[in-house]
């Protein structure tokens, strides 16, 4: 079992970049496959990067694919959110999230087990 804590997120012009953590408890973080997901007032949660338990594989979403990058630190038990040329659409709650699943990339909410108590992102224009 694994529990995400989320840092990082504020305030930030658009065309800035700013960058989340993650850290995950747990003594089996490179069990897990990891994802990243955001929120914004009004709307549903959506997918926006995932990364395999060995960190050799990633996806996007393609609304953030070429300015967001996600990574993650074996070792550290940690996985970033590097988000560069952000735009106001890009508010939200981001939300750090952990699979039991190991096997691929995952992009489906309902596919992750645990999740972080989400930490917000606020672009102005």
């Amino acid at each position: 079992q694994v529990q995400p804590v989320e840092s990082g997120g504020g305030l930030v012009q658009a065309g800035g970049s700013l960058r989340l953590s993650c850290t995950a408890s747990g003594r089996t973080f490179s069990n897990y496959a990891m994802g990243w997901f955001r929120q914004a007032p009004g709307k549903e949660r959506e997918f926006v990067a995932t990364i395999t338990t060995n960190g050799d594989s990633t996806y996007y979403a393609d609304s953030v694919k070429g300015r967001f990058t996600i990574s993650r630190d074996n070792a550290k038990s940690t996985v970033d959110l590097q988000e560069n040329s952000v735009k106001p659409e890009d508010t939200a709650a981001y939300y750090c999230a952990a699979t039991r699943e190991n096997n691929s990339l995952y992009v489906h909410s309902l596919v992750y087990d645990y999740w972080g108590q989400g930490n917000q992102v606020n672009v102005s224009s």
